[in-house]
């Protein structure tokens, strides 16, 4: 079994005169990022890679969560900053077997239209929730009865649950 997380970066702040790949993590982000941290480790939701978009604050999501999990390995993944759906399906299936749980850092609409292309079942709740919404700092739990990550497909994979900082009782959701 193969389990993908996908876990959109935390609340950004947007300073005059900054761009867009710059964007430093907002002070709510960077407690919202610590209590996704600990939500994984609880869960033992713990990645085998993450691949982490190079935008400033997905990397300041990653080093906010990172140090919770322990040494995980990281790469940064130039293609995940404004991917379509279709170049991030092409990063999950270039990922070798040997990664039983993968965790992407990345941003919307990308993860939203990633998560209900995979999603072919899964908890209703869970995804009627993604549906409505895909807030800063979601994690999507996708798990595929696969043996490759090449084999990812369309509707091959199951919401096994999408929790967000508020549905963890820590504030509301951007």
């Amino acid at each position: 079994m193969l389990r993908l997380l996908l876990l959109r970066h935390a609340k950004s702040g947007w300073p005059p005169g900054i761009l867009d790949v710059d964007r430093p993590l907002a002070q709510r982000g960077q407690e919202a990022a610590l209590v996704m941290g600990d939500y994984l480790k609880r869960e033992r939701l713990e990645p085998d890679l993450a691949i982490v978009s190079p935008a400033r604050r997905t990397q300041e999501t990653w080093e906010r969560v990172q140090p919770i999990l322990g040494e995980i390995e990281m790469r940064q993944d130039g293609r995940i900053y404004e991917a379509p759906v279709g170049r991030l399906l092409e990063i999950v299936r270039e990922v070798e077997p040997k990664i039983g749980t993968l965790l992407l850092v990345g941003h919307n609409p990308g993860f939203e239209e990633l998560a209900k292309l995979l999603i072919g079942e899964g908890d209703m709740d869970s995804i009627l929730r993604l549906g409505q919404k895909y807030p800063s700092a979601g994690l999507a739990v996708i798990d595929f009865e696969l043996e490759s990550w090449g084999d990812v497909a369309k509707k091959t994979g199951q919401l096994e649950r999408f929790v967000t900082p508020k549905s963890l009782g820590n504030g509301e959701d951007d």
